[in-house]
């Protein structure tokens, strides 16, 4: 038996000596016990064109596809049969050939200029960005979101292995390292064993006058603390502002607000009252310390008087025998002059106090029919046109710049959008009931009255009251012109016109007070636009 065994042996080693080992396969290819130049064809015969074929390359959860040709990456024929290497001498080797596969990379031909990018690219794709845990405050409790490691592929490695393994068809798999978050699972863990389970601990309390106490319970507490990622930290938030609204909130009945005198248009003094409000800052300090650190969470409310900046005995004594600001504009027609004098009518005699906002809608009320306004011109889309209150943005300019010329804060005013010559430019006001409104505040030490002249065709409005500034006025000249287009307007008022051309302007107000030292100067500038070209037709 032995001896046939040996026979057998020494006739494989005739027939097969320089042959591929047995079981040997290429990407799938069996090569084994073939000659070098067979193997090689079978190689090329079945493999040529797997270049062209995509290939999934992973790194664990990762997945990105390259086509190899594109990476140039190709295939040497001869010296990949020649890796396989020989059919051993070994008889119970060459036996175990029959039975099972060895499956031997291919030799890649490589074009690393065209395989560098491809494997940037690759690489990028596999990478995976480490996610940082968080800390949320919901319901008074803290929720963590788990910080999530990332990944990182190196690329030599990955070359070598495209270069190695990309025709194996299970694809190519590279081991990544682990990239960890900045904010890990230790420096969760630091922060809910600290700054959050001290900001956590229980409510604030905020003890008030008369046995009021005003709480941030469990479930608010997520509205004052906070801990978000700052720059690789958590980095634990206390909302001093919010706090302090809800605590007021609760406190408002402790406090008696202070409210100034009022002079009133009819006569007479709404007189004032002197306030007791809770001393915010004094309350409030040391706040943060108190929910994340360990000072007591329950402590004393402090508060202090608030006495009226306008008193009774001010409003009393206040005169309106000097005009603080003036302003004269005319040329309206007999309509506007009918809207222009009742709404100066209604407006005159109206006093601002120190402090106080004067609205020009608000006080007029609705300007329609039913108050005794009429149909008169106005300018509507660049051209003229009539409706009720025509004339109203007049009145608006002309207290709009006595307002100015008295150094009152400017609260809103709108520009009309085309420039109207009988109009300073850059320091004019509309007004449109329930959508456009005129309004300044009264900011000085002193009430004023508005006075109103409406007489023949001139309108004049002043406000009357202590004089404490002077008031200059520069204008910034005009650029940016912009040209009229022709526009064609039907109906038995059109009016046509030659149309102007739109500019940019500025105005400086130069506030200074009685001895020349300035106080403010403000820039304002106003874009109109160009007056279109009016045909009738």
């Amino acid at each position: 038996m032995f001896a046939i065994l040996t026979a057998i042996y020494l006739a494989d080693l005739a027939f097969n000596r320089g042959d591929v080992p047995r079981g040997t396969a290429v990407g799938g290819v069996d090569i084994g016990g073939m000659s070098r130049e067979e193997a090689a064809r079978a190689l090329e015969g079945e493999l040529g064109g797997r270049a062209e074929r995509p290939v999934e390359v992973r790194a664990a959860s990762e997945r990105a596809t390259l086509v190899p040709a594109q990476a140039g990456l190709g295939i040497d024929w001869d010296a990949t049969v020649a890796s396989a290497g020989e059919e051993s001498l070994n008889p119970i080797q060459r036996l175990a050939g029959l039975f099972r596969t060895r499956e031997v990379d291919i030799v890649s031909t490589v074009d690393q200029a065209r395989l560098a990018p491809e494997v940037e690219r690759v690489a990028g794709e596999l990478h995976r960005d480490p996610a940082d845990g968080t800390i949320a405050v919901e319901a008074g409790e803290p929720k963590v979101t788990d910080p999530v490691p990332g990944q990182e592929v190196d690329r030599a490695v990955l070359a070598e292995e495209l270069s190695s393994g990309w025709l194996n068809p299970q694809g190519v798999e590279v081991t990544p390292s682990e990239l960890q978050p900045a904010i890990n699972a230790e420096v969760v863990g630091a922060a809910l064993d600290g700054p959050v389970k001290a900001a956590l601990s229980g409510p604030l309390k905020m003890e008030g006058k008369d046995n009021v106490t005003a709480v941030i319970d469990k479930n608010q507490l997520g509205e004052v603390v906070s801990f978000p990622n700052v720059d690789g930290k958590i980095a634990p938030e206390v909302n001093v502002d919010r706090a302090q609204e809800i605590f007021a909130e609760q406190l408002a009945p402790t406090v008696t607000e202070g409210k100034n005198a009022r002079v009133l248009p009819g006569g007479g003094v709404e007189p004032s009252v002197d306030g007791v409000v809770v001393d915010w800052e004094k309350s409030m300090g040391g706040f943060t310390d108190r929910v994340l650190g360990s000072k007591e969470r329950a402590w004393a409310a402090e508060y202090k008087n608030e006495p009226a900046t306008f008193t009774t005995e001010q409003a009393q004594k206040a005169t309106f025998d000097e005009v603080v600001g003036s302003f004269t504009t005319g040329g309206f027609s007999s309509a506007s002059g009918t809207n222009i004098r009742l709404v100066a009518n209604t407006v005159n005699g109206a006093i601002v106090n120190p402090g106080e906002t004067f609205s020009l809608n608000g006080y007029t009320g609705p300007r329609g029919t039913a108050q005794g306004y009429v149909e008169s011109g106005i300018i509507l889309d660049g051209h003229s046109d009539t409706a009720v209150g025509g004339g109203i943005s007049q009145f608006a300019t002309t207290l709009y710049n006595a307002a100015y010329f008295a150094g009152m804060t400017d609260v809103a005013h709108t520009p009309h959008s085309y420039y109207i010559s009988r109009y300073p430019a850059g320091r004019e006001a509309t007004v449109y009931e329930g959508a456009i409104d005129l309004q300044f505040r009264n900011d000085s030490p002193h009430p004023v009255k508005i006075v109103t002249n409406a007489g023949g065709s001139e309108l004049t409005v002043s406000l009357m009251g202590v004089k404490t500034v002077n008031v200059e006025s520069v204008n910034g000249g005009r650029w940016a012109q912009t040209s009229p287009r022709p526009m064609t307007v039907s109906g038995s008022n059109c009016a046509p016109s030659g149309g102007a051309p739109g500019f940019t302007t500025s105005d400086t107000r130069i506030i200074t007070d009685l001895s020349g030292r300035e106080l403010s100067r403000e820039t304002q500038t106003t874009v109109y636009d160009p007056q279109p070209i009016v045909r009738c037709g």
